[in-house]
């Protein structure tokens, strides 16, 4: 990461950025055609079995469809805002799953060029004991909270090396004596 001296360029009031993943469209899809398989099924079943197995087969494709294709739209995009008190992680359209860390809590922040959801078991919120806590949408770069209690936070978002500039600014300037808060 390149060092910028601080009294640089001013860091605007509050940044935001965000990192997309346009692959999970396709599986959001596979959900909606597995809703529309259940829907074709209880519209015009051919099945002659029983009322039991429809049901289950019904219900079982809805389901399936209805969790896919909202576990995907909520990690399609990840979007991040860091202000002067806090930063903010919001996941999906509606913003769900989302957290809110105050720069309080914020030890200090790392560029990391190259984030993998294999390093971290799959796309989306993740937490495993070793590595701490992940909101991973895609592949590509990202930033690592070093929280004071010991924990992490990796996120991956455009243009990560910025962010970890505005933080680390943030930081300096509330650790600064007589800083405004």
């Amino acid at each position: 990461m390149r060092d910028h001296p601080h009294g640089g360029k001013p860091h605007p009031d509050v940044w935001t950025g965000r990192a997309t993943n346009r692959v999970q469209w396709l599986l959001a899809l596979v959900g909606a055609a597995c809703m529309a398989l259940g829907i074709e099924l209880a519209v015009d079943s051919p099945w002659n079995d029983g009322i039991a197995p429809l049901v289950m087969a019904v219900v079982g494709c809805i389901a399936a469809g209805l969790l896919v294709l909202f576990g995907t739209l909520a990690f399609v995009h990840v979007a991040l805002r860091v202000d002067k008190e806090c930063l903010e992680v919001r996941c999906g359209h509606i913003g769900v799953p989302r957290r809110r860390i105050p720069l309080s809590e914020v030890e200090g922040a790392d560029f990391v060029e190259h984030v993998t959801p294999r390093h971290w078991g799959g796309w989306g919120y993740r937490w495993r004991p070793e590595k701490g806590t992940a909101v991973v949408v895609r592949r590509g770069e990202g930033l690592v909270l070093r929280l004071w209690d010991g924990h992490t936070f990796t996120i991956t978002v455009d243009d990560a090396e910025a962010a970890v500039l505005v933080i680390r600014d943030r930081l300096r300037t509330r650790a600064t004596p007589g800083a405004a808060h």
